[in-house]
C-alpha cells in the first residue's frame, strides 16, 4: 500500500520561548530530520511539511496553514492537496522517539479501519497513519479550513485504531526541561537557564496585585492549556484556565485548591474524546 507523510513543523513553541522545535538536535539529528527519517524509514514516498521552510537540505515539499499558527488540523488540510497516496502518516515535529515510534504503526493498516495511532492512555492523533481519503472526506465537513480545531473534531468520527505503547514513546518536547531530559540532562549553558517568556509578565501582575510567586503557577496552567487544546479544542484552553481559577478562588484560593481545580478540568479534557 502506498504511503505518504504530513510532518508538523509549525507551531508557536511559546513553553520554549518561539525557538524553532524541529530544529532541536538529540542525538545528534534535529527533530525534523528525525522525522523525516522515521517516515521514509516506513516506506513514505512523498513528504510534505507543513511550517516555515527550516531546512533546504531536505527533499520534501513544504506548505503552510491558513492562518500562521492555525493548529494541527488547519496544517493537515493545508497538506492534504499535496499527497496522492492511498495512506499517510501524520507525525508532529517534535518527537524524539520518531523512529521508534512510527515504527510501532501497523503496516498496512488492519481492513476495515480508517486509520490507527499510539495510544499511551490517551490517544495520540499526531502519531499515526490513516487513509487519505478518510481524512480528505473528514477534513471536508471542516469549516474556516479547520483553524483552531481540536484533532478529535477531525478524527473522532473516523475508525482510528489505538495501538498501545509505553508513554515513554510518546514523550515530546514542550518545553525546555523535556529537551534536556530528551538529551540524557546534557544541554549547553545557555540552553540550561534560558529565560521564560512568561517570566516578566507573571512578575510584574504579582507586584501589581499583591500575589506572591507561589500564586501564579506557569507550568500547572500550561499544561492546562495544552491538555485542554489536545482533547477538546484550542479555544477551550483560555476559557478552561478561567474556569478553573473560579474553582479555585470559590475553594479558598491557596496552591492546592489550585491544583485541585486544574487537575479536574484536566481530567474532563481527557476524557472527552471518549464522552
Amino acid at each position: 500500500m502506498s504511503v505518504d507523510a504530513i510532518l508538523l513543523a509549525g507551531g508557536r513553541a511559546s513553553r520554549v520561548d518561539g525557538a524553532a522545535k524541529p530544529l532541536f538536535e538529540v542525538d545528534g539529528r534535529t527533530l525534523l530530520r528525525a522525522g523525516y527519517d522515521a517516515v521514509r524509514a516506513r516506506g513514505a514516498r512523498r513528504v510534505v511539511v507543513v511550517g516555515p521552510r527550516l531546512d533546504d537540505d531536505l527533499p520534501v515539499r513544504w506548505a503552510r496553514e491558513d492562518p500562521p499558527f492555525g493548529g494541527p488540523v488547519a496544517a493537515i488540510v493545508a497538506a492534504l492537496p499535496h499527497v496522492d497516496a492511498a495512506d499517510v502518516f501524520v507525525l508532529a515535529c517534535d518527537l524524539p522517539t520518531a523512529i521508534p515510534a512510527v515504527a510501532a504503526l501497523p503496516d498496512p493498516l488492519p481492513t476495515g479501519v480508517d486509520g490507527a495511532c499510539l495510544d499511551d492512555g490517551r490517544r495520540q492523533w499526531l502519531i499515526g497513519r490513516y487513509r487519505t481519503a478518510a481524512l480528505r472526506a473528514a477534513a471536508s465537513g471542516l469549516l474556516g479550513r479547520g483553524r483552531d480545531a481540536s484533532m478529535r473534531a477531525l478524527l473522532g468520527g473516523l475508525r482510528v485504531e489505538p495501538v498501545a505503547v509505553d508513554p515513554a514513546l510518546t514523550r515530546d518536547v514542550d518545553t525546555w526541561d523535556d529537551l534536556r531530559a530528551a538529551r540524557g540532562g546534557a544541554m549547553t549553558e545557555s540552553r540550561t537557564l534560558p529565560p521564560e517568556a512568561l517570566n516578566d509578565w507573571s512578575a510584574a501582575l504579582a507586584e501589581r496585585f499583591g500575589l506572591s510567586e507561589g500564586d501564579i503557577p506557569i507550568s500547572l496552567i500550561l499544561d492546562l492549556a495544552r491538555d485542554v487544546a489536545n482533547g477538546v479544542a484550542r479555544p477551550a484552553a483560555p476559557l478552561s484556565a478561567f474556569v478553573a481559577g473560579l474553582i479555585a478562588g470559590r475553594a479558598g484560593g491557596s496552591p492546592a485548591d489550585t491544583e485541585a481545580a486544574v487537575a479536574a478540568v484536566v481530567e474532563m479534557a481527557r476524557g472527552w474524546e471518549n464522552r
